[in-house]
């Protein structure tokens, strides 16, 4: 006898032949009434859920990112310090740049300064030669003058073009003796004039006080033509008593004068600057 021969079956029993006819009976209603539905409708849908499931980070992966960052923190601390290193080689370069500009600047005013001092060295031992010339030419001019006076007889004036004697000698020879002395608002001498204090001394040599100001030496005298004029004789540009200028007469159409701070005390002809009128003193 076989082992399974009391175990029962677990097969269910065949259903009935009326059963299964019943059942394909309501299957086939159903079938129906679904695609009549169908026809009569679209049929509503139901909504799909579907879950999707993330990755899961793993602790490499974190360790990979933390990685990553430090890397990129990295570079930017590099990229830091590169630029400040290159900020730092600029400002070098600039201050460089300027150090030696200053010092160009510097050697060319220390050249300049010393041309000046050579150049102002110079003037100032031809200014000191020129003046001992002039101290010689006083003293004999006032010697000359002296025995003019004394004897009665003339004396004529160095590089005159005319003869002229006595005081008018002495008024002359001075006046030329300072051309080339600078002017000086205010000066009165030895080296230094304007117009007025020129004039002033030059008729002290005489022995004649004049005014110390333009406006009175050009009323100082008797008011003479310009076509008259002899050497020692006062011109004024302006109007008698309100003259702005004031020079002497030497003889042959010129004179001598302290015309300002850019020419000094100059000869000049009548015709470089025409005066407006004159005064006889002498």
């Amino acid at each position: 006898m076989s082992h399974t021969a009391h175990i029962p079956s677990h097969r269910k029993p065949r259903q009935r032949a009326s059963k299964s006819a019943l059942r394909a009976g309501v299957a086939g209603g159903v079938l129906s009434t679904i695609a009549v539905a169908g026809a009569a409708g679209p049929a509503q849908a139901e909504p799909v859920t579907q879950t999707i499931e993330m990755p899961t980070i793993t602790s490499g992966f974190s360790t990979a990112v933390a990685a990553s960052a430090q890397a990129t923190q990295q570079v930017a601390l590099d990229l830091e310090t590169q630029a400040d290193e290159d900020a730092a080689a600029e400002k070098a370069a600039k201050t460089a740049k300027k150090a030696h500009a200053e010092a160009v600047r510097k050697a060319e005013a220390k050249k300049k300064a010393e041309a000046a001092a050579k150049a102002e060295a110079e003037a100032e031992a031809k200014e000191r030669a020129e003046r001992a010339s002039r101290t010689a030419e006083r003293t004999t001019l006032s010697a000359s003058s002296g025995s003019s006076d004394s004897t009665g007889s003339s004396a004529s004036a160095p590089s005159s073009s005319s003869n002229v004697s006595g005081s008018a000698a002495s008024i002359v020879a001075f006046a030329k003796a300072q051309v080339g002395d600078a002017y000086v608002s205010g000066g009165t001498g030895p080296n230094a004039w304007d117009c007025s204090g020129l004039v002033q001394a030059a008729y002290r040599t005489a022995g004649i006080d004049l005014p110390r100001v333009s406006q009175s030496q050009s009323t100082a005298g008797t008011q003479v033509s310009l076509d008259n004029l002899q050497p020692g004789d006062i011109l004024y540009w302006g109007g008698a008593g309100s003259a702005y200028h004031v020079a002497i007469y030497v003889g042959g159409g010129e004179f001598v004068g302290a015309q300002n701070s850019s020419t000094g005390t100059v000869q000049r002809s009548l015709d470089y600057d025409r005066p407006t009128g004159a005064v006889r003193v002498l």
